[in-house]
């Protein structure tokens, strides 16, 4: 329960509630995904048009650029990051309990990093 109070994961949240409710970048991804889907169905096609392919992978390109430098897809990939950060860490701690282990130890101090 404490942990669903954390500020990333309460910032991973409202990234996505920001991602999902932006209709502009909604838009490029339901044609995003169109297209792939277009790609797909003309790739298997026995007399499908070079021409044609080329046109859908150069759309398919820019609505990617489109979609992965838009403000709001940055954040929401940022916060997931942070987050995914943050169960690693969990995680490892888990482990740790766990094992005895600290996580990444080699069992040479030479590499450590400072577990004690």
């Amino acid at each position: 329960d404490a942990l669903k109070q954390d500020e990333k994961l309460l910032a991973l949240e409202a990234a996505r509630k920001n991602y999902e409710s932006d209709r502009q970048l909604q838009t490029l991804v339901i044609e995003y995904e169109v297209q792939q889907r277009a790609m797909q169905k003309e790739a298997v096609d026995p007399n499908c048009d070079t021409h044609m392919i080329d046109m859908i992978q150069n759309r398919i390109n820019e609505l990617y650029e489109a979609i992965t430098t838009n403000e709001t897809y940055l954040a929401l990939e940022k916060a997931q990051e942070e987050v995914n950060a943050l169960m690693n860490k969990i995680n490892g701690i888990i482990t740790a309990r766990i094992t005895g282990q600290e996580p990444g130890c080699t069992h040479n101090c030479a590499t450590c990093g400072g577990c004690h």
